[in-house]
């Protein structure tokens, strides 16, 4: 830390651009590990307290239970960190849902995913905001995209790429018969400014629309939002959340910035990730996991078999245990 600090302190350290924002950036990371080493210390010593009351008599095996959980979640948080090394793990995520099979029921089967990762987003102490949401004929959505903003976002998120199976008695079906739905989620790193994209004006098709309806709760309804084509490749993004069409342009063309970057570089790298996993269809056969709410409950992961009974905590944002799994094996897959 002195190292770089004393680097910082000379005069002709902003001279080069690209040298100094890495310099910022492992200061920041440093800062990071330090303060996270605090907090673990400072826990320890806190532990240690109720311990020494607990032997002086005191009633604080709640405290003790509660401060042991506090810490097994940090140190569990910093474990799972250091499965991830990938060149964007660190990157903010673009999040993507789509409703697959099963009509109304897909439909709402996708908004419930949605909430979920927006809850998983809070639990980490991210900041999720919803830039397209595209709602359901009768209920939910039939596509929505949100950015995840926090460190280490694409990294934890890549274990939720894939199609997500529900089994369930259905709330639409006037006969309760049990309803079978799946939705695809597909996730991005959010691109470094740094990184250059060429996107040319002429390669660009940009149409504006009123964002209404349902969707009104999600988003604002107006006259701003902005869908952006490109028309070599076909990819589009939309952003229909901000009151300002000029807002809304902006955070499209960020979302296409990364979406060009991925699929250039899956032509680069024919043994990376391929860029849409949706593609294989939005059915049983390309399914990552399933969640069954009858005639049982549980959420199995169908890559690294964990199985986790408590339904509502994991749809209310509890995703730790499939995201560690998930990067555990990928690491020993990798060995």
């Amino acid at each position: 830390m002195a190292e770089l600090e004393k680097k910082i302190a000379d005069p002709g350290f902003w001279s080069d651009p690209a040298s100094t924002q890495k310099i910022l950036q492992a200061r920041k990371r440093l800062e990071e590990v330090l303060k996270t080493d605090e907090e673990l210390a400072r826990g320890q010593s806190d532990l240690e307290v109720f311990f020494e009351l607990s032997a002086e008599g005191e009633e604080v095996g709640q405290d003790i239970i509660s401060q042991f959980d506090k810490l097994k979640e940090q140190v569990l948080r910093i474990e799972t960190q250091t499965l991830l090394s990938g060149e964007n793990d660190r990157a903010n995520a673009i999040l993507t849902i789509h409703a697959g099979a099963g009509g109304t029921e897909a439909c709402d089967w996708a908004e419930m995913l949605l909430r979920m990762y927006m809850r998983w987003a809070e639990r980490q102490g991210f900041s999720a905001e919803l830039v397209e949401f595209t709602e359901g004929e009768e209920t939910g959505l039939k596509s929505a995209t949100a950015t995840i903003t926090g460190e280490y976002a694409y990294g934890l998120l890549q274990s939720e790429i894939g199609v997500h199976r529900l089994v369930r008695l259905s709330p639409f079906d006037a006969n309760k018969k049990r309803h079978t739905s799946f939705a695809s989620v597909f996730v991005i790193p959010e691109m470094d400014e740094r990184i250059n994209v060429e996107i040319r004006e002429e390669d660009l098709r940009i149409d504006t629309f009123r964002s209404g309806g349902a969707g009104g709760q999600h988003v604002n309804t107006t006259d701003s939002a902005v869908r952006i084509t490109h028309i070599p490749t076909g990819i589009v993004a939309q952003c229909q959340n901000e009151r300002s069409q000029h807002k809304n342009r902006s955070v499209a063309l960020k979302i296409l910035r990364a979406r060009l970057y991925e699929a250039e570089l899956e032509k680069k790298q024919a043994e990376s990730r391929k860029l849409e996993d949706s593609k294989m269809g939005i059915n049983f056969g390309s399914q990552i996991r399933s969640y069954v709410l009858h005639p049982y409950r549980m959420i199995k992961d169908v890559r690294t078999k964990v199985e986790v009974g408590d339904t509502d905590r994991v749809l209310d944002g509890d995703l730790e245990p499939f995201i560690r799994a998930y990067l555990l094996s990928r690491r020993n897959d990798s060995s």
